[in-house]
């Protein structure tokens, strides 16, 4: 019991950035563009937040004053707001070859997952002189909730020791639900994903949606990424990311294309990840290959796909491209 008090918040960690890059999938795809490019959004996201915390932390951390004291503590927030940030530049880049040029979505996406990698190494070189960043100290700290932490056996596997971008993450879940479902916005994006042509002839710029939702994808690809690297790494590398992005994609195809069924799986995923790193300390899996459990995440990503992808339907004109003469 007390191994899995340990391991509960930490499979919450390893969800968060699951539960945003596929939150950001969900607004693309419902607009009726795949982003296949949520894995490259993600590391460019990470890279942008890994050096702003590389370049910001030696200014403020450790100094004294409570000016000094306060941009400590906002240091990873604002980087994180700036792998966000960075995450929609690089997002345009797909919404521009999706909406304007009308390219392949999928070949557009794949295109910018490979440019994604040199590109960051590219930055790495310039800035850092090596093929990735510079280490930083302290990142994004784990932390524990004010008074709810204290809460007997449910404090310690809730809010102890947490992620502080879980909560966050469980919030948009909820305001997305609410944006789709109940307000104007949400229901002209699902009507461009669902039939363009009858949303422009109600008056609906089908390309304007469209965009908004690659943008909204990208801003919250690059937030993940940033909360991925701040979370649970030292620094920025070419495989920080190593295929988060794709399980995020099979979360939103796992959970219908319905934030709370994304959730829940970006929970399970997270799960199997964190699965595959403790293995070796539950006792009647000790004795089984490291190397089964390195493979367990993405092998159950593929099983999961192929047992639930045929009942899965997602938006009905995801991945066509937008002919206005169509009828």
């Amino acid at each position: 019991m007390e191994q899995i008090l340990g391991i509960l918040p930490i499979c919450l960690g390893f969800a968060t950035p699951l539960i945003l890059a596929a939150l950001g999938a969900l607004y693309s795809e419902r607009s009726g563009v795949v982003n296949i490019a949520i894995e490259g959004i993600m590391m460019v996201g990470a890279f942008s937040a890994a050096t702003v915390t590389v370049l910001l932390e030696p200014l403020f951390l450790g100094r004294a004053g409570f000016g000094n004291q306060l941009m400590a503590l906002l240091t990873p927030w604002l980087a994180l707001a700036v792998g966000s940030l960075a995450g929609i530049i690089y997002s345009s880049l797909h919404a521009l070859a999706s909406v304007n040029l009308k390219a392949d979505q999928v070949i557009s996406g794949t295109a910018l997952n490979i440019l994604a990698g040199g590109l960051t190494v590219f930055l790495c070189q310039i800035i850092f002189r090596q093929q990735r960043t510079a280490a930083f100290v302290v990142g994004l700290a784990k932390v524990d909730i004010p008074l709810l932490s204290g809460i007997p056996f449910l404090g310690r596997m809730l809010f102890r020791n947490i992620n502080p971008v879980f909560y966050p993450a469980l919030g948009l879940c909820v305001l997305s639900w609410f944006i789709l479902a109940r307000t104007p916005f949400g229901l002209r994006l699902r009507a461009c994903g669902e039939n363009p042509q009858a949303a422009a002839s109600m008056g609906l710029s089908v390309a304007r949606m469209r965009y908004w939702g690659v943008l909204i994808s990208g801003g919250l690809a690059g937030l993940a990424g940033g909360a991925m690297v701040l979370s649970s790494d030292i620094q920025y590398t070419v495989i920080s990311i190593h295929g988060t992005g794709f399980i995020a994609i099979a979360c939103l195809i796992f959970g219908k294309w319905k934030p709370f069924g994304l959730l829940a799986a970006a929970l399970f995923f997270g799960s199997s990840q964190v699965l595959s790193l403790y293995a070796k300390d539950i006792p009647f899996l000790s004795s089984l290959p490291r190397e089964i459990f390195s493979l367990f995440p993405y092998a159950l990503t593929i099983f999961a796909l192929m047992l639930f992808s045929g009942k899965a339907v997602g938006p009905r004109a995801a991945g066509e491209i937008y002919d206005p003469g169509k009828r």
